[in-house]
Parts: C-alpha cells; sequence; structure tokens
C-alpha cells in the first residue's frame, strides 16, 4: 500500500484509510462485532495504517470496537477520532453540539481509554460549535498536545475562515469533509485555502456513501436507521436521474479493467498528493475492491476526459437534508 503524508505535517498514513463508522452506526443494524474486528485486522494485513472512528459513532461501541481490533498493533497504526456532541452517557441519546474545553478534555480522556491507547493519534473537532469560539477549541488542543495525550489536530466539515483562525492557534493537519465525483463544492474555496495552509484532506464518503459503486438503483430499499433513508440523494427519482453519473464510471471502468467503485476512489486520490479517502465497509470483498483503486493511476487523459462528462451531468439531490447541512459549519 502506498503511503501519503497529510498536508505539511509528519503525520504519514497508508494512502487509503478505513472509515469504521458503519460497522457500528448510520447504515442500519450494527454488524457483527467479532467479524467487523477480523475485518479491521484483515486490513492492516493489506497495509491500511489510518482508521477513522468517533465517540458519537454508536455512541461510543466505534471506539471500543477499534480499540479493541487495533489493540494487536499499538503504535503501528494511525488512529483518528472526534469530539463536538453533548451524548448522555446513560441513553446515547444527542444533546446537541458541545466543544466547551472542559468537555474537550472529558471526551478526550475517554476516548483514550475505549481506544487503549496512550495518545491520540489525530483528534478532530466534529462539527463547528456556533457557542464557542475556535481560537478555544483549537487553543484547548494545543495543550492536550503539550500533554502528550494528542499528537495532531483537525476539524470536520469547517468553512475556510475556521480553518485560518484555528490554525493561527494550533497547526491544523488535516480537515475531514465529504469529497467525492459528486459532491465537490469544497474546490471553490476550501481546497485553496488547506492547500495554501498545508492542511491535509480526508475524504470521507468518497464512494457516496454507497452510490457511487453503481450497487443502488431507485428500486432500492435501506434498512430501518439507515441514513439513507433520509438523505434527498437517495430518493427513488434522484438515484434514477444520478445513474448517468455512474455510467461514466462504468465506461472508465470497462477501459481499465476496474470497477465503479475503484474509478471513484482512484478519481480522489488524482487531485491532490495530499488528499486520503476513508472509504468503509463491512464487507471482506469490498474492502479488497477499495484498496486496488491504490494501484490505479488515472492519466492526465483521463481525467480531462472525466472531468468534461462529468460536468454535463447535473446531480439531483442535496447530500444532506436542511437540518444536517446547517450543522457542517460551512
Amino acid at each position: 500500500m502506498k503511503k501519503r503524508t497529510l498536508g505539511k505535517s509528519n503525520l504519514e498514513v497508508s494512502a487509503i484509510g478505513l472509515g469504521c463508522m458503519g460497522m457500528s452506526f448510520g447504515y442500519g443494524p450494527p454488524a457483527d462485532k467479532k467479524e467487523m474486528i477480523s475485518l479491521i485486522q484483515k486490513s492492516v494485513e493489506m497495509g491500511v495504517t489510518f482508521f477513522d472512528t468517533a465517540e458519537v459513532y454508536g455512541p461510543f461501541t466505534n471506539e471500543e470496537l477499534v480499540g479493541e481490533a487495533l489493540l494487536p498493533y499499538k503504535n503501528q497504526v494511525v488512529i483518528a477520532t472526534k469530539f463536538g456532541f453533548k451524548i448522555d452517557a446513560q441513553t446515547g441519546k444527542y444533546g446537541g453540539q458541545n466543544s466547551q474545553p472542559q468537555h474537550i478534555r472529558e471526551v478526550t480522556e475517554a476516548s483514550l481509554k475505549r481506544l487503549r491507547v496512550d495518545t491520540i493519534d489525530l483528534l478532530y473537532q466534529h462539527r463547528v460549535d456556533p457557542n464557542v469560539p475556535i481560537e478555544d477549541v483549537a487553543g484547548t488542543v494545543k495543550e492536550l498536545i503539550k500533554e502528550g495525550k494528542v499528537k495532531h489536530f483537525g476539524l470536520s466539515e469547517a468553512g475556510a475562515s475556521t480553518i485560518r483562525k484555528a490554525h493561527a492557534v494550533q497547526n491544523v493537519t488535516a480537515l475531514q469533509s465529504e469529497y467525492s465525483l459528486w459532491t465537490r463544492q469544497h474546490e471553490l474555496e476550501i481546497i485553496p485555502t488547506i492547500e495554501e495552509l498545508g492542511v491535509g484532506l480526508v475524504a470521507y464518503s468518497p464512494l457516496g456513501k454507497g452510490f457511487l459503486t453503481g450497487q443502488f438503483n431507485e428500486q432500492v430499499k435501506f434498512a430501518e436507521g439507515d441514513i439513507r433513508n433520509v438523505l434527498p440523494r437517495f430518493t427513488p427519482e434522484a438515484m434514477k436521474t444520478n445513474q448517468a453519473l455512474i455510467q461514466l464510471l462504468d465506461d472508465f471502468a470497462a477501459k481499465r479493467n476496474a470497477t465503479a467503485a475503484q474509478i471513484a476512489l482512484a478519481w480522489v486520490l488524482a487531485q491532490k498528493p495530499w488528499i486520503v479517502p476513508i472509504p468503509g465497509t463491512t464487507k471482506l470483498h469490498r474492502l479488497q475492491e477499495n484498496l486496488g483503486a491504490a494501484a490505479i493511476e488515472l492519466t492526465a487523459q483521463e481525467l480531462s476526459e472525466i472531468k468534461t462528462a462529468s460536468e454535463q451531468i447535473k446531480i439531483v439531490g442535496n447530500r444532506y437534508n436542511d437540518q444536517m447541512e446547517k450543522s457542517t459549519g460551512l
């Protein structure tokens, strides 16, 4: 597996990481814990060194899963987790955002225990908290770094001005935001900003929450509790229209003896050398397929053709509903 460095930091990770959220949260019932531990450990054997989790995934159970699975590989892998929400420890219910300094410290201590690590490699603010100045957030993480509890600071779904303000207090190693062939709004302002500052981009949902694999059409029924049931892009009408993008990926996949998912991931990798996609999966054959994308280098001609063709396709449906979009801080 090839390696990449996130921005101008010294944080080197596998070119493709593993998003672990869906193993416990977001896409219907949690997967079998033993099977997911096995999958995570097999991903390490296949060269993955970068794993993404958060306290809210579960809540708490995903961090516990990742911590248990990666314990045998202590100090050999990079684990990223996140803070930023109020969560009732008894019920697991959310109570809005909370990036108050004391809460950041409490979450960090709890995450260290669940992950079974001495230091958190990369700690993100999960969503920008409008009630806490970003300078206070960055300052708190700076203190945690000095104390040896955190190595790197990250932001998730933050806007350009927020990134600049945070970076002025504590170097931001990575911005985690949604980025794929059908979610490209970050190209306007955010990607130029982080390139200027030397901040890496960790691309979540690089396969469009599964849509860019080409496995879904307007007939699909998602499980109860699956986030896609409430996302505008996953209505039957939107999925039917958006198949045009799948056809584009299939056309290029056929030429390269690859799959639509591999072309979608190869496209993300080709955009900048400091972008690291973190597709998630609960299936070994999908993991193998995703990691195979690291070996596919799209030519300048292919990238130009994809750009021209994709610009003719109008994506139907917003990526989130209005309430979710408001929490992104963009």
